[in-house]
């Protein structure tokens, strides 16, 4: 088997885990839901589930995108400003999915907002994805991976993302909410303007 067939077998493995978890999260309940029925749902053994999520959790925290919003935030041109930068490589993977994932991501925002455990688990995911955007930040930036201002501008940008678009936003992110993210990040720096030398 070739590298990129095998590789393409387990992104569909991966899914299918995934979509008959979240169907059986959606008609029975996450806690009524054991591994052992996904993994039937999924046509698939126990022991294959845990190759691909090590627990039951992982199946509703893990997803791709991240590393797909690095790549896309890359890609941006050098001259484009950081903070565009960020925001349009974010709209570049969203625009691109379909109406399937916006289900599937729907079903998981769902989740975090009525299971404890797995609010519990997203905050410290959250702090991970601060650290790789800090990373790909201090790139574009041409500073050190640890540098304090890369650190600072990335927790002000997860910060208005957090409170403009994942609490409200029930039918997908669209343009005109990145637009709400620049607008209120151009808020937050005039609000901080008195505090510069």
């Amino acid at each position: 088997m070739t590298s990129g067939l095998r590789e393409r077998k387990k992104a569909k493995t991966r899914a299918a885990i995934r979509d008959a978890a979240m169907r059986l999260f959606t008609e029975q309940g996450y806690a009524a839901t054991t591994v052992e029925q996904i993994a039937e749902a999924a046509e698939v053994s126990p022991s294959t589930y845990f190759r691909y999520f090590p627990t039951k959790e992982d199946v509703v925290l893990t997803d791709d995108y991240d590393p797909l919003i690095v790549e896309a935030i890359r890609n941006q041109p050098a001259s484009t400003p950081v903070v565009e930068a960020v925001l349009q490589g974010m709209r570049d993977v969203f625009d691109g999915f379909t109406e399937e994932e916006w289900i599937s991501e729907h079903r998981r925002q769902a989740l975090f907002r009525v299971v404890p455990e797995l609010r519990a688990r997203q905050q410290q995911q959250t702090l991970d994805a601060v650290d790789m955007l800090a990373g790909v930040i201090a790139e574009r930036l041409n500073v050190p991976a640890d540098d304090a201002g890369a650190r600072a501008l990335t927790g002000a940008l997860v910060g208005v993302m957090l409170a403009f678009l994942y609490p409200h936003n029930e039918a997908g992110f669209h343009a005109d909410d990145f637009d709400r993210v620049r607008t209120a990040l151009i808020s937050v720096r005039e609000h901080l303007a008195p505090l510069e030398p």
